[in-house]
């Protein structure tokens, strides 16, 4: 039997000759030669079922007797034992006969040792060992004979004279038979210092100990997160992201960046670089790592709805493949609390309003613990109003509840790294790697300059634009935006970054003017084939710029476009079907569609003069690694522009502040009502030491120059007694301690505005009073977002004709909430209104007739036709009231009073998230699936998320039309991950059923 000593000198010879950094398949290589050498035995028929096995083949010995399974090939040679058997029956006749024998001392000695002795040596147990030194040593060794040369001989000893041998011989006695004696040799060579394992069980009891051991080793690596040689990840890690992203190798700057301290030792980092260089790829290798190696969830914050939908495109394959959940936590989706996994590990994938959401339910169900680590893209978000206030917030929470998630932050733009690295107490990681050089120019009249930040000039001349303009020409593009354009048009990309959407859309219908014929060939197949998706996509309706500007190779990209119009004109772009975009500023952030050349026809955003961040983040998409070997940027000035532009690009990047305080310390309210609700603290105390941990704290004096934190604190506090959200009370050390009311809680877990808090309560009381239940318009009305009223406003003739096309039960719910008929009819007429009217009822009406309109007939381009609003702000409506209408649902759960509610907003909030036809919902689940895509794949015959999951992706390429290999492979691996999560909830929720209670009553 193995020692303790023995196995562990087996793991540690391991740790200590090869790379911490090992795969668990080498930990088996390294553990099977153990096995393999025990005792001198095999491992070929190791239990009952493998002798079964090789029955016919190999005969072992009786499972009473045999120690050595397969490795007794010398007994199952039935021609050498017959030899023997020869041999032996000689030696007993001339022994008969008195007649000398000469090979008996050859027989007795030399068949035997001298086969050992000039076998190599063996890494032999240390209870071996033992027993070749008892053996070999004269005055310790056993009663058995000198000649037994049995064991290997490991030492060096003199040559034996078999002549001295012949003279000391001792008198002889019955020789037992060589079978006999070939059997007691192998058995002594098995045997322990001490006694002789004769069991099978025995045997398997060493090899459960030594693999039990290993494995135990094998397991205090794993925590370490040490299990393979890609950066501590499995091999086939790497080969997935060269097959699923086509990356071959990191650059040295990721390589760097893994390899920091701070990352092996789960600090917390903030690493940022420019505009794709990278940043991404190195944070998903980390949510691998700890899934995968800590076998611990990860948090993904990303700043919109559309990112998040394509990161979980992007990881559902690799989920798949390394048999870990990606879950979306965007708009209306996501569980609250996350379903409980007791063998598999998630990545949350969630917006920055849904991540606080979920952190949130995660305190409150005590398992924040099981969040090992939190990524956070565009870090700079924080000082982004009131978003950056609720991610403030979350990373508060994490740092005050948690102190073993690792929390990674990385951006492109940040100012005061320092502030940031206080507050999240972590250490920095700065390059100013790009894998394609900038070149930064500005444009001034018909003159081009290199941008030199570090010289007084700031500009450098370099070249005049080469190009014959006609007197009207002229006048169209004073810019000279198509000069700029057809230099790299149509072989190269360009992006035309303008002020306003309305910009975008000219721009691009001015510059078809006076293109070039030629641009029309240039892949006139696929921009025929992109047209006929963008109509089938507005079910027959297609935009007419885009009508106009698509076969020349252009097309504009903002806000106004819908998802499946924006994602449709991206992949043109990317595969080069699209050869120019014009787009507004929110394409530079966190998009990839980089281009040889970007053009800034502005140095404006709307009214607002550019920051530095955001011009930064914009000529960021210059320069395609791979494709170009450089990028440019030019920025086109007007001569009243030109100093505010040379502080533009020589000043430092803005820097990042608190949030908390934005719009009246709304962000702070939030905070401690949350800290209340959660019961993180209790007293006005504990939420000052809490606050001691906010960005805020560090900021205070730049944020908050006139009072301090304490008395912000305090009077946070009293505001939210006055709004009947806390309540105080003393208890018997005269402490003041903190509670939560009903309407606190309410508005906490339903993650409503506390400027709104007070009015949805009032309307969903004062609906309760007369609720319309034959139409969905009173529900709709109800969670109708309060923050987009001031966004839109009514044509009152539209208003007045949809008006008097209500049922008579629906103008009376209208009369109800507070918009009389008279009213609209009076403004409708242009005749001014005496009466009171509150226009934000008005307006908020007239938006959920809007979504009451769109739930009806699901056609988003007939809505936005019939109101005279943008496609895209139609179905930003939609999704907002979708979140929206999950916020009010879980507001009602917490009031009892509003239990008729429940059921009805649930079904209510999950028609808006898909709107579309029934039929048609459990595809529209599938991430990247739309409505055109989803009524494609029902007709094809792919009805339900089985059908996906289990689809060909070639044969799905070949049946639905304009879909990409890449495309199929993320649709069925989206499928397939949904099918999962569904399975894991409910053989949880079996589980649970049929676990024992831990509390059940016992005599």
């Amino acid at each position: 039997m193995y020692s303790d000593n023995h196995i562990h000198d087996i793991v540690v010879k391991r740790n200590t000759s090869s790379s911490r950094k090992r795969s668990r398949d080498s930990i088996r290589s390294h553990i099977a030669p153990a096995k393999k050498r025990s005792s001198f035995t095999s491992t070929k028929c190791t239990s009952r079922e493998d002798m079964a096995e090789n029955k016919g083949t190999e005969q072992c010995c009786s499972d009473n007797e045999d120690l050595f399974d397969g490795y007794d090939s010398i007994v199952g040679d039935s021609s050498f034992l017959a030899k023997l058997e020869d041999v032996e029956l000689q030696m007993r006749q001339c022994r008969d006969q008195q007649t000398p024998n000469p090979c008996e001392d050859d027989l007795s000695d030399s068949i035997l040792a001298e086969d050992f002795r000039d076998s190599p040596p063996r890494a032999l147990p240390s209870s071996q060992l033992e027993f070749q030194k008892a053996i070999t040593t004269p005055h310790k060794s056993p009663s058995r004979g000198a000649h037994n040369t049995s064991t290997p001989d490991l030492v060096n000893r003199p040559a034996v004279n078999h002549a001295d041998l012949n003279v000391n011989k001792p008198p002889s006695k019955a020789r037992r038979s060589m079978k006999d004696h070939l059997k007691k040799v192998l058995i002594d060579n098995a045997a322990t210092s001490s006694t002789v394992s004769k069991t099978v069980q025995q045997k398997e009891a060493v090899m459960t100990e030594e693999m039990s051991f290993a494995m135990q080793a094998m397991e205090s690596i794993s925590a370490e997160g040490d299990l393979g040689p890609f950066f501590g990840l499995p091999s086939k890690v790497k080969d997935l992201i060269l097959r699923l992203k086509g990356i071959q190798d990191l650059y040295e700057w990721q390589k760097t960046c893994l390899s920091l301290d701070s990352v092996q030792k789960r600090r917390n980092l903030i690493y940022s670089l420019p505009t794709s260089g990278g940043k991404t790829l190195v944070a998903e290798i980390l949510i691998f790592k700890e899934l995968l190696c800590r076998k611990k969830d990860a948090l993904l914050i990303l700043p919109y709805i559309s990112l998040v939908q394509e990161k979980v495109r992007g990881l559902s394959s690799f989920g798949i493949e390394l048999d870990f959940m990606v879950e979306e936590y965007a708009g209306s989706k996501g569980k609250f609390p996350p379903v409980k996994r007791r063998n598999k590990n998630s990545v949350y994938i969630t917006t920055i309003e849904k991540g606080h959401s979920l952190v949130n339910s995660l305190i409150e169900n005590d398992r924040l613990e099981n969040i090992g680590l939190v990524v956070v893209d565009e870090l700079h978000m924080l000082g982004d109003g009131s978003r950056g206030a609720i991610l403030e917030m979350t990373l508060s929470k994490i740092l005050y509840m948690s102190k073993s998630t690792q929390i990674i932050g990385m951006s492109a733009t940040l100012g005061n790294v320092g502030d940031l690295q206080t507050f999240l107490n972590a250490e920095n990681y700065t390059n100013d790697f790009r894998p394609v050089e900038l070149k930064e120019y500005v444009k001034i009249k018909d003159s081009i300059y290199d941008v030199e930040p570090k010289e007084e000039t700031c500009f450098s001349f370099s070249r005049l634009l080469d190009f014959k303009y006609s007197s009207g020409m002229q006048k169209m593009d004073p810019d000279h935006i198509i000069a700029l354009a057809t230099e790299v048009i149509p072989q190269q990309s360009c992006l035309i970054f303008c002020a306003t959407k309305k910009n975008c859309e000219n721009l691009a219908g001015m510059i078809c003017k006076y293109l070039n014929k030629e641009f029309l060939k240039h892949k006139q197949a696929e921009k025929a084939t992109l047209l006929g998706e963008l109509k089938s996509n507005g079910n027959g309706s297609l935009c007419p710029v885009l009508k106009k500007t698509v076969p020349f190779g252009l097309a504009y990209h903002h806000s106004g476009l819908t998802s499946d119009e924006r994602k449709l004109v991206e992949e043109a772009y990317s595969s080069g079907v699209l050869c120019l975009l014009t787009c507004t500023s929110t394409l530079a952030a966190g998009i990839n569609l980089p281009a040889r050349r970007v053009i800034l026809r502005s140095p404006y955003i709307a009214a607002e003069f550019l920051k530095r961040s955001q011009y930064k983040q914009m000529v960021g998409r210059a320069g395609r690694a791979g494709i170009d070997a450089m990028g440019e940027s030019i920025l086109i000035l007007q001569d009243k522009d030109i100093n505010m532009a040379k502080d533009l690009l020589s000043a430092p990047m803005e820097k990042c502040y608190s949030n908390l305080l934005h719009d009246g310390g709304r962000g702070l309210l939030s905070l401690i009502l949350s800290l209340v609700g959660l019961k993180i603290t209790t007293t006005v105390e504990q939420v000052r030491d809490f606050m001691k941990g906010t960005l805020l704290s560090v900021q205070d004096a730049q944020v908050s120059p006139e009072r301090s934190l304490w008395d912000l604190t305090v009077e946070s506090i009293e505001t939210l007694k006055q709004k009947s959200l806390i309540e105080a009370s003393v208890d018997v050390h005269n402490e003041t301690i903190l509670q939560i009311t009903r309407l606190g809680r309410a508005t906490f877990k339903g993650s409503v505005d506390l400027n709104y808090c007070d009015l949805l309560y009032r309307d969903l009381s004062k609906g309760l009073e007369g609720l319309l239940l034959n139409s969905f318009l009173h529900l709709v009305y109800l969670v109708t977002p309060y923050d987009m009223v001031h966004q839109c406003k009514p044509d009152w003739m539209i208003y007045f004709r949809l008006f008097t096309n209500l049922s008579v039960a629906e103008q009376k719910m209208a009369t109800a909430v507070g918009v009389p008929e008279s009213f609209v009819a009076r403004k409708a007429a242009g005749q001014s209104v005496r009466k009171s009217v509150d226009i934000v009822v008005v307006n908020r009406l007239y938006l959920a007739l809007v979504l009451y309109s769109l739930l009806k007939e699901t056609n988003l381009w007939n809505v936005s036709d019939r109101f005279q609003l943008t496609r895209g702000f139609v179905q930003t409506l939609l999704s907002s009231a979708s979140a929206f209408g999950s916020s009010v649902l879980h507001f009602t759960e917490e009031l009892e009073e509003f239990w008729a509610y429940k059921s009805l907003l649930s079904e209510l909030t999950r028609r808006l998230t898909y709107c579309v036809q029934a039929e048609l919902i459990p595809l529209m689940e599938v991430c990247g699936v739309m409505e055109h895509r989803a009524k494609q794949l029902y007709n094809a015959g792919y009805k339900t998320l089985a059908h996906l999951a289990n689809a060909d992706p070639q044969i799905l390429v070949q049946t639905i039309e304009n879909l990409f290999k890449r495309q199929a492979n993320q649709i069925i691996a989206s499928a397939k991950m949904l099918i999962k999560e569904k399975a894991e909830a409910l053989q949880e929720e079996v589980d649970d059923l049929l676990m024992l209670p831990s509390d059940l009553p016992s005599l």
